[in-house]
This record gives C-alpha cells, structure tokens and sequence, in this order.
C-alpha cells in the first residue's frame, strides 16, 4: 500500500512542477513582451530628448531635419511648443486632465481619463507617470503622497489653476 500513496503523491508533484513550469514560461513571455514595448519606449523618449536639445538653444526655431517630408507641421511644430497641428502633446492633454478635477489624482486615475477622452492614444501606464514626473520636474504639477500612493495635480500657481478653479472659486478647499 505504500506503493500507491507514493505514485500519487509523485504525480501530484510532477503535476505541480508541470504547472509552474508552464506558469514561469508565460511570465517569461510576457516579461519578454514587456521588455520589448520599453525598449521601444526608450527609444521613442531618447528621440524625443535628441531633438528637443537639438532646437532648444536655435534663436530661430524654424529649421526642421527635413522641411519638404512634413512642411504643414514643421512651421507650427516649431512655433508652437504644446503640440502639433493634429495633436497636442502627451504633457499638455494631462495638464487639461488634471485641471478638471480639485484633487490630487493617481496617474492609473489620469491614463484611464486620458484613454476615455482620447480613444485614439494609448501611452502605456509607464509612459504617463513619466510624464507626470517631467511636469513635476518643471514644476507644473506637484506629487502628493500618501502611504504608498503617489498622487499628482496641477501646481499652485494662479496662471494653472485658474481655468479649472473658475467655476468653484466659492467653494474651494484648502489641501495639502
């Protein structure tokens, strides 16, 4: 009899490390997939940086790598720093979102908005907290914690605040 509870304990465990094994193979796909959709993040971001120290220090913004590929764009993209003719820039649309609310908002709170509002982008979680830390940086957003939640809204300075204070300038709250 000792045989038999053996064999079934055996299986059980043959069972288990099948499971596990087939559990770590997907979490290695996806890791793999996670990887890869940050290395393409970080390719994106470190084009984005080339090109802003490139025409940061210009006297005359106009200059664009290739005029004649985008010649709608390349005039106002250089004239106007909040985005492009068709679409504003992922740091402008979250400075709106978070102006339409008084307190401080998770940035899973601000990208769900952002995707409800916008169907037709898709940053990924990552990709707007840093961007939420880059307007911190530039002091155009503050960073609230609490415990272990990061919370963010617009900066206290009345040229950010006034357009989403206008219509609740009598019953605001003081917050920290």
């Amino acid at each position: 009899m000792t045989t038999r509870p053996a064999a079934t304990l055996r299986s059980r465990y043959v069972e288990q490390a099948a499971s596990d094994l087939d559990e770590n193979r997907r979490l290695q796909r996806e890791l793999t997939s996670r990887i890869s959709a940050l290395r393409q993040e970080e390719a994106m971001l470190m084009d984005i940086l080339r090109l802003a120290e490139r025409y940061e220090g210009l006297p005359d913004p106009s200059p664009v790598p290739d005029p004649s590929a985008v010649p709608d764009q390349a005039s106002s993209a250089a004239s106007d720093t909040k985005g492009t003719p068709r679409r504003s820039l992922l740091g402008s649309v979250l400075l709106e979102l978070l102006a339409g609310h008084d307190e401080p908002r998770l940035a899973k709170e601000v990208r769900e908005e952002l995707l409800a509002k916008h169907p037709d982008r898709s940053p990924t979680p990552q990709v707007v907290r840093n961007t939420l830390e880059s307007l911190v940086a530039k002091g155009r957003v503050q960073r609230h914690k609490q415990q272990r939640a990061v919370l963010y809204s617009l900066a206290q300075r009345p040229e950010l605040r006034v357009s989403s204070r206008s219509k609740n300038s009598a019953g605001s709250k003081n917050s920290d």
